[in-house]
């Protein structure tokens, strides 16, 4: 029988949240995300858009700024009709403005709109591909409340990206544009100091240059905690908002047993800790507030101040004043980019930051090592299940002291069409065996040779009954178009269900208008419909009536040649279908010798022999 080939997930807690990768690394992995997304086009497309738009748009803020010489010269010249004609340039100048920022306004919402189809998707899909979710959920700190990551994080970093890149695009472009006049206004600035004259060379860019720098540095002192705290904000803000929507999904619950008082308490440990780091966020943003503002006023009279002993000297007409502190201003704008967004930027790096984890963590889990004690898979012989020297181990790592159990009665082989129940001693963690079955769990030794999986059919414990409509659920996993409706009526009928045959297409939370056992129901339904070949139960019947029970097991009498297997104890299983029954027994310490395994296997058969033959 040829083996297997699949990758085991690494069960060990993944306790790491980030902070290690490069931003270099975390850029890599998104512009790789957006790449393969299916909106690719459209994105590069409105990119090549904006550049355009943004080229023009610093064309013609370089065209206002050269009008402030002849405008500002017209007035100082009380010349009226120069100052008319200057004004109606100017409403020429501000129209095309005016224009151009509504086009780059629109493009920059579309392209943020695809960049969170891309990422959302993107994300989705990793999310939810075979088994990913289930071991994500057991890989510790990244795997707590995915939905945040998935929905808020991906929005926050599509919109941020945007117009963080947008943004230093149009100040690198105006600082490109600008540097050049700054720089030739420079050139005609003469000091005189003591009968000597002299001039420096892009006097007005470098004053620029060491301004906008003594900011970015202060900023970059002053804010280096924001990243961190936005990071741990966004991870406190998804615990509070999943025990908001916990308490609010068993409300019935917690309102019956008197907990509102202990759920409240709960909830204000959430909102506390969610505060705590706003308290520490707000400090952080005050401080660096200091900063931005205080150079955001410095810089209305630094550029004048720089200029002034030209303009003194006789060096600049007061339009060339008016020039080089427009010119000045826009270079200082370009260059203080940086500082002006700094709370932005630290918000986007910890979006990216818990994006880029997230999707890492998803993109590797196929290709962990597998753990030391990993049991091996197997295709199946036709019409067969085989478990070779099976023992399920509850250890996750080689430190832990956990034990496990195996099946008493050694190598076990199931053919097509077979019965089996399988209980087993107090304590057994029997849904180990269900999710070894399905999967999803691989600790353990042994061989499980296994039918194909199409082949099979899963029952859980607890139901799932997704939102949409009935028809839906009854499908599900299936399309809704995959069955006849002459079929999905029958099979609502032989479930008890009939009652909702008109309801079949309502949208609705049928998880929340169903009570369980009409859940349980719901999946016979599509049990039947199904017809697998091979049926596992994780003691999916357990709590429900007995004559629910047997009704249910009535019914799958209508699958004549399905396998049934039973995890768990069941006595309308026992009298309906007469199995073969199979026992797991604890591997606790003291069970290990030869002599205890043979009794216990000896009062396990003993036990079936009586049980088949109190069966009808």
């Amino acid at each position: 029988m040829a083996v297997e080939k699949q990758a085991k997930p690494n069960i060990q807690g993944n306790e790491q949240v980030g902070y290690d990768l490069s931003l270099f690394f975390r850029l890599r992995m998104m512009f790789s995300a957006f790449w393969n997304s299916a909106v690719r086009i459209k994105i590069i497309s409105l990119t090549i858009a904006l550049f355009v738009i943004i080229l023009v748009t610093a064309y013609v803020q370089v065209l206002l700024n050269n009008w402030n010489a002849p405008f500002y010269d017209s007035l100082a010249r009380r010349d009226i009709t120069a100052f008319f004609h200057q004004l109606g340039v100017f409403g020429i100048i501000a129209g095309s403005l005016l224009v151009l920022n509504v086009v780059q306004a629109w493009l920059n919402q579309m392209t943020a709109l695809y960049m969170r189809e891309g990422l959302a998707r993107d994300l989705v899909d990793q999310w939810l591909q075979a088994k990913r979710a289930l071991r994500l959920a057991s890989s510790g700190l990244i795997g707590v409340n995915p939905d945040q990551r998935l929905h808020e994080d991906a929005r926050n970093l599509a919109e941020s990206s945007t117009g963080l890149a947008i943004g230093l695009v149009q100040a690198t472009i105006l600082l490109l544009s600008f540097i050049g006049v700054l720089w030739e206004l420079s050139s005609g600035m003469v000091f005189h100091l003591r009968g000597m004259s002299f001039s420096i060379p892009g006097y007005m860019v470098w004053a620029a240059i060491l301004y906008a720098g003594s900011a970015s540095f202060l900023s970059q002192f002053v804010g280096r905690r924001l990243v961190r705290l936005n990071a741990d904000r966004y991870s406190k803000e998804a615990e509070l908002r999943f025990a908001l929507m916990h308490a609010n999904e068993h409300m019935p619950a917690i309102t019956i047993a008197g907990g509102e008082e202990n759920e409240r308490r709960r909830i204000n440990l959430d909102i506390s800790a969610v505060l705590a780091v706003i308290r520490q966020l707000a400090i952080a943003n005050t401080n660096l507030t200091w900063v931005s503002a205080g150079y955001g006023w410095l810089v209305l009279i630094i550029p004048i101040l720089v200029a002034a002993p030209a303009y003194f000297s006789g060096g600049l007409t007061f339009g060339q004043l008016m020039v080089a502190v427009g010119a000045f201003n826009q270079v200082n704008s370009a260059l203080r980019w940086y500082v002006a967004n700094f709370g932005p930027i630290a918000e986007w790096r910890a979006t990216l930051m818990r994006v880029t984890d997230f999707r890492k963590a998803l993109t590797e889990m196929d290709d962990k090592t597998p753990m030391p004690h990993t049991l091996i898979f197997e295709k199946a012989a036709p019409g067969t299940m085989v478990w070779t020297d099976l023992e399920i181990s509850t250890k996750t790592s080689d430190e832990a002291t956990e034990n496990g159990f195996r099946i008493a009665e050694g190598t076990v082989t199931i053919n097509a069409g077979e019965h089996v129940m399988i209980n087993g001693d107090h304590g057994v963690n029997r849904r180990l065996l269900f999710e070894v079955l399905a999967h999803q769990w691989y600790s353990g030794s042994g061989t499980v040779s296994l039918p194909p999986m199409d082949d099979m059919l899963f029952v859980p414990h607890t139901p799932y009954v997704p939102t949409g409509t009935l028809r839906e659920a009854i499908c599900f996993p299936d399309d809704r178009d995959a069955y006849d409706d002459a079929a999905v009526d029958a099979v609502i009928d032989k479930v008890g269900l009939g009652r909702l045959k008109s309801r079949l297409d309502t949208q609705a939370r049928w998880d929340r208008l169903l009570d369980t056992e009409e859940q349980k129901a719901v999946g016979f339904a599509h049990l039947l419909l199904a017809k697998p070949k091979w049926v596992v139960f994780d003691d999916a019947l357990e709590g429900l009536e007995a004559e629910v029970q047997a009704k249910a097991f009535a019914l799958l009498a209508e699958l004549e040649d399905a396998t049934l297997i039973y995890i768990g104890r069941s006595d309308a299983f026992m009298h309906a279908m007469s199995p073969r029954v199979l026992h797991l027994q604890s591997l606790a310490p003291h069970e290990h010798s030869t002599d205890t395994q043979t009794s216990s296997e000896a009062s396990v058969a003993a036990q079936t022999d009586e049980k088949k033959a109190s069966a009808p």
